[in-house]
This record gives structure tokens, C-alpha cells and sequence, in this order.
């Protein structure tokens, strides 16, 4: 164990939802619900204000209509959160070298390989700086927290949302791990934790009061001996900056059980489509193809192939996730499809599987091997794709300029129209194939200031900038404060934040 906290744990607060906030005026300060918006749509963020009515990630939307009925409930655009996350990754990466990213909105930094803290202080100015830093270039807020090991940064930055940054002193860590919930442990899920609980044990100071060997006779050696070496505050896991993917997977939940066995096969054509599109952006291949279908009754089946060699060829892909949809059993329905590759490499095997390939497409007609070329859309939606308005996407018009759906149906679009820097905007509704009315890309969260520090700089939400303004040492809040609370040791002020927030 380190004895100084150059551990930061960064954790944005309610990420998907305060980016649509910071991006539409209207909705500050009021419940939003980012998420799948059908029948059987999930909540992936909802906003503090939301979360007063009891909505959280996970939730199924549904249940959260019912909890929130008044917020607004606005569909991911996860190309505007992606671009936001490379800015904040590239000024966690401007600290360090050793950046282990876990999702698009928090990741963990070794302060101490980056050599700027060794030390309390050095540790506490770092975090101060980064918070600031993220405000002036993205215009969002993110909680910091800093202690010797990854396992208490994260709790740390837990006990500092929303928009705060708590630091725990080496030693103390004991004191503050022993009254919390068993579940503030990593690796202890919802099983888990039930498991512990019938055995009565339901805080970490249980924990290390029950003993080592109870808890290998609960759980198992090695769940048991790393269950209890957490409990003592023990955490020698290392940050690491790359982490090896495993799989490239995606897969899609239906608002309506699918029957037709053809649309089922063209959907997975789809699937397949956009899975080789994700391995080839990240420069690599699989040699185990697999299906997931879960099925009507919820029942779910997994069906895998496993090639003579990597591939990332699209028409190869597709044979397969097709040959294994071939053994599943569908005249019941299907209200969720999968594929995804397995056995990853950075290389091909080329022509692996032409001819095996070529025999299809003689029998099916011209193929393109183009991954960014997808299936035909279904015979009986094919406008209906093309002017599908979400709540929430940008859209921009003729005369009225830049704007988001607020909804559509009945063959008409709800449109505000305001900007991100403007005041909360007028309302007006056209049809939903009114030629002025074209979808559009999000506009930057913050527009250059020529006051500030980056003057001749776009700290703008896009691609290309966030290497450039990440290496900018002087981003300050627009008033030149590190702005945010800051709480100190493991008091701080008691805040709790959900896991995923």
C-alpha cells in the first residue's frame, strides 16, 4: 500500500444526462431520463433532479415514467458523449501516463507515475486542477476521489458527488470501511451480497470479524481470501493504462417479440454488420463467432462457432452468426438478438473463408464486403428509417436554425429550438417529412473565449480537439477558481453516490 493518496479516481456526475442539460438550456435544472424509451427501454442516467423521484440507471423506463412522470425522457446520442469523454480522457492523460479508463465517464490515474504528487497536498492541488480543467473545457462537472489504493479512490469519489472531491488519508482507511455495507466492496454483487447476509454479516467490520476461513468457507479460496484482504483496506491492484478486450459484441432488445423467421435472419445479417464495423475501428479480428438469443419466455441461448483463424471479414462474419441462427429454435418469438467475436488478435487470416462465403452470395446474389455498407433496411420501413425522429437528437432548420426533438408521432415532430450558449428556446411543430427539417450534429458544450488561456483554441465537443486542449496546463472555471465543494478525509458530508452514477 502507498502512503500517500496518488490514487485519483475521476467519476463525472450523471454524464449522459448533465450533457444534455449543459446542451439544452430548457432542461436545467429539471428531471431528465436518458435511456430506451420503448416498452421495454432501460435507464442509463437520469439527472440529480430525478433522482429525488426515485429513477436511477437500470431501472426499466417504463417504471420510471411512473416514478417521474413530468421529466424528460430523451434517447442516448452516444457519439456527443464519446466525443466529450476523449476531451476528459486526454487531460487525465496530460497527468499521467497510467490512465485505466472503465467507462466512458470515470477511470482511474496514478498521479505518482505522472510525477505531479508524491504527496497530501501535491495530490489535493492535482485534483482541484482537473476538476477545473474538466469545467473550462466541456462545460460538465466530475467528482475526484484520492486515496493510496484504487479501492478507496473509488469509494472517495462515491462519498464526493455530485461535483465535489474528497481525499482519505493513509491510515484511516479502517475507520472508514468498517461501518459500511458489504456491498461497498468490489466483487460483492447483489449474490454475494444476499450470501453474506444469511450468514450474518452485513458491514466490513463483520467481515473481518467473521475471519479469514469463514469467509473461504462462504465463498470459495479465492473470492473468500480477496474478499477479506479488501475488508482490511489492502488493495495493491495497479492502474493500468491499456486493457486487453476480450470481445466485440452487440446486440439489440425489440419493443415487440419478432417472429418472422426472415426479419429475424436479416436482423442478425444487421448485427453482424455492425460488429465487424467495431472490430475494424479497433484494429482487430476473432475467431469465435456467437450468437445470443434470448427468446419470448425470457429463456436466453448462447450458439458459438470457432473458425480455423482470426477474421474480420463482414461476409464471413454473417455466414456464421447465420449457420448458428439456423440451430435455434425462434417460431416462439424473439425479443433480443446478439452477435458478437470472441478469440481476438490483431491480424487475419485472409481468404479464410471465401469460398464458403462466395457459395452464399451465388446463392443470395451480389454481397458487399464493405463494413460500413449495411443490410437493406425491411421492405415496409424503408422512409420510415430515413425521417425517425428521436426525443432529444439534434436537428437543425431552414429558417428557425438549430434545435432538438422534443417528440414525434402521428406524423408530426416537436421541435425547441435553442442552442447550448442561448436562452431556453420556442417550441413549434411541423410534419414529420417537412423538407426544412433535416437531422443535425451537436453543437460544442463551450465556444472559444478570447479571454481565456486558449485563446486561438476550440475547446469545442469534437474529435480532433481533445488532444489539443487536454495539454493545455492552464484551464481554470471562467472565473479563474478551482469552483466545486471540497471535502477532506473520509467525512466529507456524508453523500452517498450511486454505483454508476
Amino acid at each position: 500500500m502507498r502512503t500517500a493518496p496518488t490514487i485519483l479516481h475521476l467519476d463525472m456526475d450523471a454524464f449522459f444526462a448533465s450533457a444534455e442539460q449543459a446542451s439544452k438550456p430548457s432542461l436545467r435544472g429539471k428531471a431528465v431520463v436518458v435511456g430506451g424509451l420503448g416498452p421495454r427501454g432501460v435507464v442509463a442516467t437520469a439527472s440529480y433532479e430525478a433522482r429525488v423521484f426515485g429513477v436511477h440507471s437500470a431501472m426499466p423506463t417504463a417504471q420510471a415514467r411512473r416514478l417521474a412522470p413530468n421529466a424528460a425522457y430523451l434517447t442516448p446520442r452516444f457519439t456527443f458523449y464519446r466525443a466529450i469523454s476523449e476531451q476528459v480522457m486526454g487531460l487525465l492523460r496530460a497527468l499521467s501516463p497510467l490512465v485505466e479508463p472503465l467507462s466512458l465517464d470515470e477511470a482511474f490515474v496514478d498521479l505518482e507515475a505522472g510525477g505531479v504528487a508524491w504527496d497530501r497536498e501535491s495530490a489535493q492541488r492535482a485534483g482541484l486542477k482537473l476538476r477545473a480543467d474538466i469545467r473550462a473545457v466541456t462545460g460538465l462537472t466530475g467528482s475526484v476521489g484520492l486515496a493510496a489504493s484504487k479501492m478507496l479512490a473509488k469509494i472517495a469519489s462515491e462519498r464526493a458527488k455530485p461535483d465535489g472531491l474528497v481525499l482519505i488519508e493513509p491510515g484511516t482507511e479502517r475507520a472508514l470501511l468498517g461501518p459500511l455495507s458489504v456491498r461497498t466492496l468490489p466483487g460483492v454483487g447483489p449474490a454475494t451480497g444476499d450470501h453474506l447476509r444469511r450468514a450474518g454479516i452485513t458491514t466490513v467490520d463483520e467481515i473481518v470479524e467473521a475471519g479469514e476461513d469463514e469467509l473461504v468457507r462462504l465463498l470459495g479460496k479465492a473470492h473468500g481470501h480477496g474478499l477479506y484482504s479488501m475488508a482490511l483496506a489492502h488493495d495493491e491492484r495497479p492502474v493500468v493504462a491499456e486493457r486487453e478486450a476480450k470481445s466485440v459484441s452487440v446486440e439489440d432488445t425489440y419493443d415487440v417479440d419478432i417472429h418472422d423467421r426472415l426479419r429475424i435472419g436479416l436482423e442478425v445479417q444487421r448485427l453482424a454488420d455492425r460488429c465487424v464495423r467495431r472490430l475494424r475501428s479497433a484494429g482487430l479480428s476473432g475467431r469465435t463467432i456467437v450468437l445470443k438469443v434470448r427468446r419470448y419466455d425470457f429463456s436466453t441461448l448462447t450458439r458459438s462457432e470457432t473458425l480455423r483463424g482470426p477474421t474480420d471479414d463482414l461476409a464471413v462474419v454473417r455466414e456464421a452468426a447465420l449457420r448458428l441462427l439456423d440451430a435455434v429454435d425462434t417460431t416462439g418469438g424473439v425479443r433480443l438478438l446478439g452477435v458478437g467475436v470472441t478469440g481476438l488478435a490483431d491480424y487475419t487470416q485472409e481468404d479464410l473463408f471465401a469460398q464458403a462465403a462466395g457459395e452464399r452470395a451465388r446463392a443470395e446474389g451480389p454481397q458487399e464486403d464493405d463494413a460500413d455498407h449495411a443490410p437493406q433496411p425491411l421492405p415496409e420501413e424503408p422512409e420510415q428509417v430515413e425521417r425517425h425522429w428521436l426525443p432529444g437528437h439534434d436537428v437543425r432548420h431552414t429558417e428557425y436554425g438549430h434545435g432538438w426533438v422534443q417528440g414525434s408521432g402521428l406524423g408530426r415532430v416537436t421541435v425547441r429550438f435553442e442552442t447550448p450558449d442561448s436562452e431556453p428556446g420556442r417550441v413549434r411543430t411541423f410534419r414529420t417529412d417537412d423538407p426544412a427539417l433535416e437531422p443535425a450534429e451537436p453543437l460544442p458544450l463551450v465556444r472559444r473565449r478570447p479571454d481565456a488561456a486558449t485563446a486561438g483554441q476550440d475547446a469545442s465537443v469534437t474529435r480532433q480537439d481533445a488532444s489539443g486542449t487536454a495539454q493545455d496546463d492552464s484551464l481554470t472555471s471562467p472565473d479563474g477558481s478551482a469552483s466545486g465543494v471540497v471535502g477532506l478525509g473520509a467525512g466529507a458530508d456524508g453523500r452517498v453516490a450511486e454505483r454508476g452514477a
